[in-house]
C-alpha cells in the first residue's frame, strides 16, 4: 500500500476479532541476542516491521547473516571480536575511507535499534559508520552517549548523520539516570557481558576488573522494558545480579567474558503494544474486538491497557485462545475480549511505565465523560514525534477537547469527536491512534502520511478494512 493519504470511516461492523502480531520490543531483543551467541537459531514469528528490519540490517552490517523465511528469521551469528588491526585510532572517532573492518549500519528510524546496538558495537570492537532516517538523529543520546565515551570509544558529535563510532569499550562504573530512556540500559546490559575480562578502565576504582557495574539513578521508569531484556538474558545464559539499594538506586552486576547460549528455535511474544489499538476500539463499541494470541503472563508493560480500560469502565474478558494466533510459541495464549457496556468515565492515568499507550489512551478518554488526566508524560517529547504536542494537536482537530498542564495531558471527554483531516507526524502511533478515534467520529478522518504505521504494524489499514472501517486511499 503506497499512499499520501487514508480516510477512515467507521463501518458499523459486527463484532471483530484480531490476530495480534509479533513484539516488537521481544523480537528486537532476541535478534541481538541470537547474533551475539555461540549458534544459529531460529526465531519463530511470521511479522515483520520497518523497525524489526533495521535492527536486522544493522546485526548484518556487524557481521551476522539474518535471512527472513515465511514462518521464521534465520540467525547466523556475528564472528565476534574484530582483530585490534580493524580498530580505528581516530582522535575525532570518524573512521577513514575505506578502513579496514567498516561496518556500515542503517537504523533507519529505529531509536530501540540505535540505542541497543551502540554499546554493542563497542563491546564488540568494531569500527561503524550509522545512517539514521526521520528525526532519529535529533532524538538524545545523553547520559549514555558520556558514558561510553568514558568507557573507551570515539564517537561522533550528537546529532551527526551518519554517525561515527570506533575504539574499545571498557569494563567499570556506569551510571544512567532511571528516568531517561530504558533503551539506553538495554544497550548496556546486552553489551557489558561480552567484555574481555582484562580490559580495564580509569574509571573503575574497585581493584577488580571481572565485572561490569550499571548504576541506575532514581526510579528505573519503563520498568518492563527492562524486565523483558533480563529475561531474554537469561534465555542466553547471561548471569546478571541486580541489587536494589536503599535510596531507591537499581545496581546490575555483570559479570565480564561471558558467552551467549542460543537454543534452536526462539518465540516471540504477541505484542500489546500494538494489540492495545484494537483493545481500545473494542472499549468504543458495544460490540466489542477480539484479541487472539496475547500471552497474559508475558512481562511487556503495555499489558496494563487492561486495567487501564478497565478503569474507563470499559468490560475485559479473558479466555484461552481456540486457535493459533500465527506466533509459533510453546506459551499459553489468550483471547482478549474488549467492550463497552456503558458511558465510559474519565480517570487518573500515570504514563511512566507506559508512554507508548498514551495516544491510544487518549483517543478513550476524548470519548469519556468526565476529565481523564494522563500525568507523567515528559518522555513523550522524545519519541517519533514530540508526543505531547502531537497527540494534542491530532485530537484538537478531531474535536476534542485536551491540553497539556503540569507534566500532565488532561482530557475532558465530549460524547462525539467530529473527524477532520489530520496527519501523522510521521509518528506511527499518532496515524494508529488517529485511525481508531474514527470510530467516535461523526465524519470520516483522514490521514495525510499515514504509512508512517509501516515502522511497526505495515498491515494495520488492512487489518482495520477487514474488521472494523471502510478504509479509502487517496493519491
Amino acid at each position: 500500500m503506497d499512499t499520501r493519504s487514508i480516510t477512515i470511516k467507521y463501518s458499523n461492523a459486527p463484532h471483530a476479532t484480531v490476530r495480534t502480531i509479533a513484539s516488537k520490543s521481544h523480537a528486537h531483543r532476541l535478534l541481538i541476542a541470537a547474533a551475539l551467541s555461540d549458534k544459529p537459531s531460529k526465531i519463530m514469528t511470521p511479522d515483520t516491521s520497518k523497525d524489526i528490519e533495521a535492527t536486522i540490517n544493522s546485526l548484518n552490517g556487524l557481521g551476522a547473516r539474518i535471512v527472513r523465511h515465511a514462518e521464521y528469521i534465520e540467525v547466523n551469528p556475528i564472528e565476534l571480536f574484530a582483530p585490534i588491526s580493524d580498530i580505528a585510532n581516530i582522535e575525532t572517532g570518524s573512521p577513514a575511507e575505506n578502513a579496514p573492518g567498516l561496518s556500515k549500519i542503517d537504523c533507519g528510524e529505529s531509536g530501540s535499534t540505535l540505542r541497543f546496538i551502540l554499546p554493542v558495537i563497542g563491546a564488540l570492537g568494531k569500527t561503524a559508520e550509522i545512517t539514521m532516517h526521520g528525526r532519529l538523529s535529533e532524538r538524545p543520546l545523553s547520559p549514555m552517549y558520556e558514558e561510553l565515551i568514558s568507557h573507551g570509544l570515539k564517537m561522533s558529535s550528537q546529532g551527526s548523520n551518519p554517525f561515527s563510532i570506533s575504539g574499545q569499550l571498557t569494563g567499570g562504573d556506569y551510571t544512567i539516570a532511571g528516568n531517561i530512556s530504558s533503551q539506553f540500559i538495554t544497550g548496556l546490559l546486552f553489551a557489558l557481558p561480552l567484555i574481555n575480562p582484562g580490559a580495564s578502565s580509569a574509571s573503575d576504582n574497585s581493584g577488580s576488573n571481572s565485572s561490569g557495574i550499571l548504576h541506575v539513578t532514581g526510579k528505573l521508569e519503563s520498568r518492563p522494558y527492562v524486565d523483558i531484556t533480563l529475561d531474554v538474558l537469561n534465555e542466553f545464559g547471561i548471569n546478571i545480579k541486580e541489587e536494589t539499594l536503599e535510596n531507591g538506586d537499581t545496581l546490575f552486576t555483570i559479570p565480564s567474558g561471558q558467552t551467549y547460549h542460543s537454543e534452536e528455535a526462539l518465540t516471540v511474544d504477541g505484542d500489546w503494544s500494538n494489540a492495545a489499538f484494537f483493545l481500545a476500539a473494542g472499549a468504543l463499541l458495544e460490540k466489542g474486538v477480539t484479541v487472539t494470541g496475547l500471552n497474559i503472563d508475558s512481562l511487556q508493560g503495555d499489558k496494563k491497557i487492561l486495567d487501564i480500560l478497565k478503569s474507563f469502565g470499559a468490560e475485559v474478558s479473558i479466555s484461552p485462545s481456540a486457535a493459533s494466533s500465527g506466533i509459533l510459541s510453546e506459551v499459553t495464549v489468550s483471547d482478549i475480549t474488549v467492550k463497552r457496556t456503558g458511558r465510559l468515565q474519565g480517570t487518573e492515568i500515570d504514563a511512566a511505565d507506559i508512554p507508548d499507550l498514551v495516544p491510544i489512551i487518549s483517543v478513550v478518554a476524548s470519548l469519556s465523560e468526565g476529565r481523564t488526566t494522563i500525568r507523567n508524560i515528559e518522555r513523550l517529547k522524545i519519541k517519533e514525534s514530540d508526543r505531547v504536542k502531537t497527540v494534542i494537536s491530532t485530537l484538537s482537530t478531531l474535536g476534542a477537547k485536551i491540553f497539556e498542564e503540569d507534566n500532565s495531558i488532561v482530557i475532558d471527554g465530549v460524547p462525539a469527536l467530529s473527524g477532520g483531516t489530520v496527519d501523522s507526524f510521521n509518528d506511527h502511533r499518532i496515524a494508529m491512534s488517529a485511525a481508531i478515534a474514527s470510530i467516535g467520529c461523526t465524519g470520516p478522518v483522514t490521514i495525510t502520511n499515514p504509512m508512517a504505521v509501516e515502522k511497526s504494524y505495515p498491515d494495520f489499514y488492512n487489518v482495520l478494512k477487514d474488521t472494523l472501517c471502510e478504509v479509502t486511499l487517496g493519491e
